[in-house]
């Protein structure tokens, strides 16, 4: 037999001496050493960590330092010297690594020689436009807090090195009309650092708060649970650009990187690529160069048509019906100036898909295909442009066409939190899979969990509580919620979901619906829970109430012109049938029996069970029940529910139900206890 011992001691002496081959190579990151040790990524990270308790990335540090500490006692070159020898491309970093690795400075070992760099910039200028370096710049590689879950399955938080927030810019000019090319800049750095996938990268909203504030580094670190900041300050003067900028460590409160610039404006799209990389490079992040290319890809050649777009910017990010009538003539003027701008046709179709968002009768889907066909023959490999021809097909229900544009956007955007969240909702509500949902769930806690805006954190532990609870993580689900409700208590769908995780934990369905009765009354406008509360007394069989409940629901929506909640229409079929409502009963059936024709989901074979439990064709719906058995990753509500919804009581008769209903709920714990051992094996229990 071989030595369990001896093979991990040959593993880690091998990539060691792969390292030390690449020594000077400061782009020989993570990546690279799978590659030359003939293993996945995922792989490797997994052995190194298994073998040697670091990351991937601290192991490789570790060994560039242990060469540094050789190099150190020799003595013949200076700590500067020696920093690019190790492959460090800044020496401030390499400085603070060694310090944090061996407990002191490299300087008490040998001879220390640091310089911060400095773009060489007319003083005359400097002088008369001073700002103070305030104010952020950089795109931040958040990865704060991974939800994740421990040996006892409670989840635990952890803070991930290089983790980076982006302030918002500091306009230094007089001009308050300057603030949005300023945001530009901002908004710049950003996306091309979220490009860099050995980065997490905290989204734009999540710094907003920060826009005004007094707080210090050390403060805003630790609400963001950072490990860098990036501060800057700029304003246009002319034709010229002028920008200070310095990345922070948020330990020491120090800086470790910092430039001052003055370009020209025509100049501004290589600014903004400089900045981007000179980041990445002074935290030692790996750049790809199929990520270098897309950082230093221009959007426009016309610098016209960029200041249109900049100043859409900031009305499009409000997301608001009046932001977006003000942000789609600043693009359409954009494409106007340059019709080859594929970033502002992107943004003029993702503006018509939020304004037709879900109106009964769409008016936008000529508009939305059209701009977002253009933004991707322009730029096929802008992750913008694929998230709006992903919307299209969204607008479109075509939604398994959306998925391959969003994977690709990720790919391009590894940081996006624009994509992890729209894979979010496809996978919760239009193709649902509750794995592959929980997934993106955790992907959108480590991209904005870091804001520590209460409102915006209690909505993300919301999204990750409903996910837990699909997959049957009820006790987990129950924390999160609550933790969601303890950061905005007045949230509108946390006290919702609660109801439903209370009865899965006590099974108390008179006390879930009063629950849900409550919550109505704190706004009868609520279809969601107006059609819930009714679903409830339809699970009691008492028809009277739901009734009561689903005629309003029916009204109201019908009032507002809204294609919502389809596949309810069965069950108030059922109803309206029960109160002797034939002739509208049978309307909601013919709706009920289209939505299940053209239902794509898992959950079509239980809809089409119920529809022939309806029309009373009881072998045929046993047929389509033992269908859905096979599916996989269905929600949890389904096992609540399914004995409970009248229209199986039909099926009940056949002498196959019983071993059928249990096959679904076994189907289902197998695949809980599947995804428990996915979450193992990629160390996240």
């Amino acid at each position: 037999m071989s030595n369990p011992s001896a093979n991990t001691s040959t593993f880690i002496e091998q990539a060691e001496a792969l390292i030390l081959e690449n020594l000077a190579n400061e782009q020989f990151g993570v990546s690279e050493l799978a590659e030359a040790t003939n293993m996945s990524r995922s792989n490797l990270l997994r052995k190194i960590k298994k073998q040697t308790k670091l990351s991937a990335s601290q192991f490789i540090r570790q060994v560039r330092l242990k060469e540094a500490m050789d190099l150190l006692k020799e003595g013949s070159s200076t700590v500067s010297e020696i920093s690019y020898q190790v492959g460090f491309g800044s020496t401030s970093y390499f400085i603070k690594c060694f310090r944090e690795h061996y407990g002191y400075p490299p300087g008490e070992v040998g001879k220390d020689s640091v310089e911060l760099e400095t773009e060489k910039v007319h003083s005359s200028i400097l002088v008369r436009y001073r700002w103070p370096l305030i104010a952020g710049i950089s795109a931040a590689l958040l990865v704060t807090a991974l939800v994740i879950f421990n040996k006892k399955d409670k989840i635990k938080e952890l803070k991930i090195e290089k983790s980076i927030a982006v302030l918002p810019f500091k306009n230094e000019s007089n001009d308050s009309t300057n603030l949005y090319f300023v945001n530009g800049l901002m908004e710049s750095a950003l996306n091309n650092l979220q490009k860099i996938e050995d980065l997490r990268v905290i989204s734009r909203t999540s710094v907003e708060k920060y826009r005004k504030t007094d707080k210090g580094i050390p403060a805003i670190a630790e609400e963001l649970n950072v490990n860098y900041l990036v501060e800057g300050s700029g304003q246009r003067v002319g034709n010229q650009v002028l920008l200070n900028i310095q990345l922070i460590d948020a330990s020491t409160d120090t800086p470790i990187w910092v430039e001052q610039y003055n370009r020209e404006v025509e100049d501004i799209f290589g600014l903004q690529n400089d900045v981007a990389k000179k980041i990445a490079d002074a935290i030692a992040a790996v750049v790809t160069p199929s990520e270098l290319e897309q950082i230093e890809r221009k959007p426009t050649e016309d610098l016209i048509a960029y200041d249109y777009f900049l100043q859409a910017l900031d009305p499009f990010y409000s997301q608001t019906t009046e932001g977006l009538e003000e942000a789609i003539p600043l693009f359409q003027k954009a494409v106007q100036q340059d019709p080859q701008f594929a970033r502002a046709y992107a943004n003029l179709a993702i503006s018509y898909y939020y304004l037709d968002i879900f109106q009964r009768q769409k008016q936008y889907t000529d508009l939305i295909n059209n701009y977002s066909d253009k933004a991707l023959l322009y730029d096929p490999k802008n992750d913008v442009s694929l998230i709006s021809r992903a919307l299209y097909y969204m607008h479109t229900e075509e939604y398994r066409l959306a998925l391959p544009h969003l994977e690709k956007a990720l790919e391009y955007s590894p940081n996006s939190a624009d994509v992890v969240q729209v894979l979010s909702l496809l996978y919760n509500s239009y193709i649902p899979d509750t794995a592959k949902y929980l997934k993106y769930a955790l992907m959108g806690i480590q991209l904005d969990i870091a804001a520590n805006d209460s409102v915006a954190k209690s909505y993300i532990y919301l999204t990750l509580s409903n996910a837990l609870a699909q997959t049957g993580f009820i006790a987990e689900a129950m924390e999160y919620i609550n933790k969601s409700l303890d950061y905005n208590p007045t949230n509108d769908y946390a006290p919702y979901l609660k109801v439903y995780i209370q009865y899965a934990k006590d099974g108390d369905l008179e006390q879930a619906k009063k629950s849900l009765i409550e919550e109505l009354e704190k706004d009868s406008t609520r279809l969601d829970i107006l059609q819930e509360v009714a679903k409830l007394h339809y699970f009691q069989e008492d028809y009277d109430g739901a009734f009561t409940y689903y005629k309003k629901f029916v009204e109201t929506r019908k009032k507002r012109n809204m294609k919502i909640y389809p596949q309810e229409n069965g069950k108030i079929a059922l109803v309206y049938e029960k109160m002797g409502l034939k002739e509208q009963a049978a309307n909601f059936f013919k709706e009920y029996a289209e939505y299940c024709e053209e239902d794509e989901s898992i959950y079509k074979s239980a809809s089409m069970a119920q529809k022939y439990a309806y029309e009373g064709k009881i072998d045929e719906g046993i047929e389509q029940l033992n269908v859905f058995a096979t599916q996989d990753n269905y929600q949890y509500w389904i096992l609540l529910f399914l004995e409970k919804d009248q229209l199986n009581k039909q099926l009940k008769r056949h002498p196959e139900y019983k071993t059928t209903v249990q096959k679904i709920k076994d189907r289902f714990w197998e695949n809980h206890a599947k995804l428990k051992k996915t979450l193992e094996e990629n160390d996240l229990i």
